[in-house]
């Protein structure tokens, strides 16, 4: 038990010569320590910060009070700060005064049966809600809640050679932060049982926090009290644990970091909080929070150290279950880390693999899984009709490109060499290992002795060659080697197998995508026009699908002359970006040149309205929005052209002046395609001067999923005023194209300029 001066009071007795003392560098760090808490505590206690920062770093707040005259003796870091500047020694409820402390319900703490009047009568609190305030009340906020526990320490003798009456009847006051309070800026429910019952259960249960003493004066620190909880926790009785160092509790599997850690917080007589693995009596393993607080007396000695534990098992159990394990047992760590280590790779193999559907890519993404990972080196060959080689990939730890280069050209065009590893393992369907390639019988697999040159070079001691099939077809062949004889054993044959079954898939995968994209590039180059060369007219145009399966979509542009002499400009999106939505496009756009070229159809609108009208009458799926332009030339001597423009539902038009100034035509809407045949379209007129670009677009030029649409619209126009006077529709485009840098629709953009 603490002597009188440890306790600090303002009546400390002299200090005894014989008592061991800190050194210079712990007084310092007490000083720094001492200091930094009463910065941070600068603020005062209404500081919305003050608390997180006190109690959220140093887990809980430790005061030992004298009872014979109620004051506190000895505050650690975080009981500093809750209170300020407040000096000690300090009478407990000015303490609790300078913190704001109150009751449950908000009241102040006073009666005979408040928690602090209890504890200076030597009477213990087991866990009570009290409230602290976090802010000022206009800042709309809760208070803090915490729990309150009250422990009587029992009379400790004053060492040899001290005063044997300058010892005091102390108290061990531990604040613990709870959880929550209600939610931000509500009143505090101050006549509401049920809140007060949840409030005292949930302060009850933080005493479940087992708390220790021990005298840092004697030899090894040993404890000289434990609380009951102390006991429930590990295990051992008080007279199991009094008189011991607490290392008792350490085990096999005790991290010695964190050991190191709490052994030199000890030795420099700071707070410390460490998570360590611990061993109850019975030799079951707890995972323990702890928090170890110096004690100083007034001479400002190390007297004793104050432990709080808290039996974290369940939290690290959830969050960190593999380490629990592996630092239980090393066996059942090797095991866990085998299996983490492959399920970490089939997991990246499954990213890698998904990540590209370019073959040539794909080996390459293969090769790089395989190599250091996996082997020494890899060989993986596509293969043609009759087992031929058609191509390789081939990678080595140490480079050896020219070996390498020498085996992919030896191999390539060729069948595999029959009884080879390779061919085995393609007519087995399975793993065909080698343990030993410099065995006889290995060799003789290989005849070429060119080839036992390169096996050579390569240090090769042992090999397993794998099939790369998917869907009833082999595709290729998957071969690793290995520096060491035997390295291929049962559990590194079936996670290669499995890695070659996820290769041969995605390989499959990639061939059957550029199949259908060599098709859906032809379609795609058939369905759009190559702008044709019209007279006083200068046009260019730009398309990207943003589909990662077809390099296909539904936007589509044309330009073409119409029976009247006016110039045709269109720009349309069909919903969706796929194959479908490609073919939908390529009969709505030859309903479009129809339904433009009939003469007796002279205005835009009424092109809209016959397009419409026809995709009802011939059942065109799908919805689509479209904007169809008739540019008429200059005539009698103007210097402008008309635009009659009409629009379907389409983001509008721009038109750049030959000053580079632009205009948005977004005079001129209608309803989209596909909706309402029957619905009535309206054109406008726009004159442009002569040099004027006319700019035409689709929606995914625009659309970003972090902006609106009006601020898409808004940095396609500032884009197009900072181009030069002079940028040619080309160069337009290609300006306009990076604005949908990864595009999530397709887009279409046409450029025509009007001489």
């Amino acid at each position: 038990m603490p002597s009188e001066e440890q306790a600090g009071g303002p009546s400390a007795g002299p200090v005894d010569p014989r008592r061991d003392r800190l050194t210079a560098a712990q007084r310092d760090a007490r000083a720094d320590v001492l200091a930094q808490a009463t910065s941070a505590a600068a603020t005062g206690p209404g500081d919305a910060g003050t608390l997180p920062a006190v109690l959220g770093g140093s887990v809980v707040a430790v005061l030992l009070v004298d009872r014979r005259d109620g004051t506190v003796t000895f505050a650690n870091r975080a009981a500093i700060a809750l209170a300020g500047d407040i000096g000690l020694p300090v009478g407990l409820d000015a303490w609790a005064a300078a913190a704001g402390l109150t009751d449950a319900s908000g009241g102040a703490l006073d009666g005979a049966d408040a928690p602090l009047s209890r504890i200076t009568r030597g009477l213990p609190v087991d866990g009570e809600p009290v409230r602290l305030p976090g802010v000022h009340p206009a800042a709309g906020a809760d208070p803090e809640l915490l729990s309150i526990t009250g422990l009587p320490l029992d009379r400790d003798p004053a060492p040899p050679g001290a005063d044997q009456h300058a010892h005091r009847d102390l108290s061990l006051v531990v604040l613990l932060p709870l959880d929550g309070g209600g939610p931000a800026g509500a009143p505090v429910a101050r006549d509401t049982d049920e809140e007060l019952r949840r409030l005292q259960e949930q302060a009850i249960q933080a005493t479940e926090v087992c708390f220790t003493i021990a005298d840092a004066r004697r030899p090894d620190n040993p404890l000289v009290w434990v609380n009951p909880a102390f006991t429930a926790v590990t295990g051992y009785p008080a007279d199991r644990a009094i008189g011991f160092n607490c290392r008792f509790l350490q085990g096999p599997d005790t991290d010695p970091d964190a050991v190191t850690a709490v052994r030199e917080a000890v030795a420099a007589g700071r707070q410390e909080t460490v998570t360590l693995l611990n061993y109850r009596a019975d030799g079951s393993t707890f995972w323990n929070q702890l928090t170890l607080t110096p004690i100083f007396d007034g001479a400002g000695e190390l007297a004793s150290f104050v432990g709080v534990q808290h039996d974290v098992s369940t939290q690290v159990r959830l969050e960190h279950q593999r380490e629990a394990a592996l630092q239980a047992e090393r066996q059942a760590r090797q095991t866990a880390e085998t299996a983490r280590r492959r399920l970490q790779l089939m997991s990246e193999a499954s990213a890698t693999l998904t990540g590209t559907l370019d073959v040539d890519d794909l080996m390459q993404r293969i090769a790089e899984l395989c190599v250091p990972t996996l082997a020494d080196s890899v060989f993986i060959a596509r293969l043609g009709s009759d087992d031929v080689v058609t191509s390789t990939v081939l990678r080595h730890r140490d480079g050896l490109d020219d070996e390498l280069s020498r085996l992919g050209r030896r191999v390539t065009g060729r069948p595999l060499t029959p009884h080879s590893p390779a061919a085995d393992s393609l007519r087995s369907g399975g793993a065909t290992v080698v343990p030993d390639v410099s065995a006889a019988d290995a060799r003789a697999r290989y005849p070429d002795s060119a080839v036992h040159q390169l096996i050579d070079q390569l240090a090769i001691g042992s090999l397993v060659a794998l099939p790369l099939q998917a869907r009833d077809a082999t595709l290729g062949v998957l071969v690793l080697t290995s520096a060491r004889t035997g390295a291929f054993d049962r559990d590194a044959v079936e996670l290669l197998s499995d890695l070659a079954g996820r290769a041969g898939l995605a390989l499959d995968n990639a061939r059957l995508y550029q199949g259908q994209r060599s098709v859906a590039e032809a379609l795609q180059r058939a369905l759009l026009p190559t702008l044709p060369d019209l007279p006083d007219v200068q046009a260019a145009a730009r398309y990207e699908s943003a589909s990662a399966a077809a390099a296909v979509g539904g936007d589509f542009y044309d330009l073409l002359p119409l029976p009247d002499g006016s110039i045709g400009i269109s720009i349309g999106d069909v919903a969706g970006h796929d194959v479908d939505a490609a073919a939908t496009m390529g009969q709505l756009r030859g309903l479009l040149r129809a339904s433009a070229h009939d003469a007796t159809r002279p205005d835009p609108a009424d092109v809209l309205a016959r397009v419409d009208e026809l995709m009802d009458v011939l059942s065109v799926p799908g919805l689509a929005t479209l904007t169809h332009v008739h540019a008429h030339r200059p005539t009698g001597g103007k210097d402008r052209w008309r635009l009659e423009v009409a629009n379907a539902g389409h983001p509008p038009l721009v038109l750049r002046h030959p000053d580079g100034t632009v205009h948005l035509l977004d005079d001129v809407h209608g309803l989209i395609l596909g909706v309402d045949a029957t619905t009535t379209r309206a054109s406008a007129t726009v004159w442009a001067p002569r040099g004027s670009t006319l700019v035409a677009y689709t929606d995914g030029l625009i659309e970003r999923h972090d902006q609106y649409l009006d601020q898409g619209i808004d940095r396609l126009l500032a884009t197009l005023t900072a181009q030069p006077d002079d940028a040619d529709p080309a160069d337009l485009c290609d300006v306009l194209m990076r604005l949908a840098d990864t595009p999530s629709d397709d887009v279409a953009v046409i450029c025509v300029r009007l001489h």
